[in-house]
């Protein structure tokens, strides 16, 4: 029989493993949405991410027990991790199509900050010297990262603004998933409520401004629903089964994740100071993972 302390550090580690995958899916579905711009309306893309997602859920739906997964004892609960995730949603995808990706991402970084303060009074949660120190590394890569001394370089105010309330709002989405999680309710009736539900906002937000999209703006609409399906159940599991304030520094590993990505897509290479934030970033994750992942004796 495995030792009790050693099954809490495996389920520590894996919920480590769901959201740094999470971040990699996030990642790609964001090249989609940047591939789309301006050719549909926000609401058109939240749109089919919802309805994409869930679709190709059904079939876990099915295996996991059909039409009753969806039974809740917490619809409070579900109706705000709705409007928390929808809006976090709406605030990058906007981003997306009006600012650079790897800029977008770097904001976005800001979130396990917005996170840990949230925890503390919304979960009860304690950030001790270790996890402390891992958030604070965390914040100085994004600085090197965002380099704020040398100015916004010409970076628009309203949507980078709209991005920060979007970042807020994932934050709250979070913490909505944890209290879920902490009451008892399955992952797929977290994930399956939510893609329902933004799929029934978002198509009714999206009938006045609606645009018939083409060929291949319709195959990338597809591929962030179906991308995002798989990042929302990574993401899920990892804060439904892991501490907030735990998790929080490996969100940093989407930065990864953008760098290969912009470099491979866009041809995108990090200058000196961006090397420097993402060495930051990356070492203060592997030693929160070595801290977090020990079992005590």
């Amino acid at each position: 029989m495995i030792p009790s302390a050693a099954l809490a550090a495996r389920q520590r580690q894996r919920a480590i493993l769901c959201v740094l995958a999470s971040s990699a899916c996030f990642t790609v579905a964001a090249a989609f949405v940047k591939f789309i711009g301006d050719a549909v309306p926000t609401s058109e893309i939240v749109l089919f991410r919802s309805t994409v997602a869930a679709l190709c859920m059904i079939p876990l739906m099915w295996r996991a027990g059909g039409w009753p997964v969806l039974h809740t004892r917490r619809p409070l609960g579900h109706a705000w991790r709705l409007l928390a995730g929808l809006a976090g949603m709406y605030g990058s995808f906007y981003g997306y199509a009006r600012l650079p990706l790897a800029t977008v991402t770097a904001l976005g970084f800001s979130m396990p900050i917005f996170l840990a303060l949230l925890s503390v009074p919304l979960l009860r949660e304690r950030v001790g010297p270790d996890r402390g120190a891992a958030l604070a590394a965390g914040l100085v890569g994004v600085l090197l990262v965002l380099r704020p001394w040398e100015g916004s370089g010409g970076l628009p105010l309203a949507p980078a603004l709209v991005v920060m309330g979007g970042v807020l709002c994932w934050a709250l989405a979070m913490v909505s998933i944890r209290r879920l999680g902490q009451s008892g309710e399955r992952n797929i009736t977290i994930v399956l409520l939510f893609t329902l539900g933004g799929s029934v906002v978002s198509g009714l937000l999206c009938i006045p401004v609606w645009v018939t999209p083409s060929g291949w703006v319709l195959a990338a609409l597809v591929g962030v629903g179906a991308v995002s399906a798989v990042a929302q159940l990574l993401m899920t599991e990892g804060y439904r089964s892991g501490e907030a304030t735990m998790l929080a520094p490996f969100e940093y590993g989407a930065i990864l994740y953008t760098v290969l990505l912009g470099f491979l897509v866009w041809g995108e290479a990090p200058g000196a100071w961006e090397f420097a934030g993402i060495a930051v970033l990356v070492a203060s994750g592997l030693y929160a993972w070595w801290r977090e992942g020990r079992a005590v004796s």
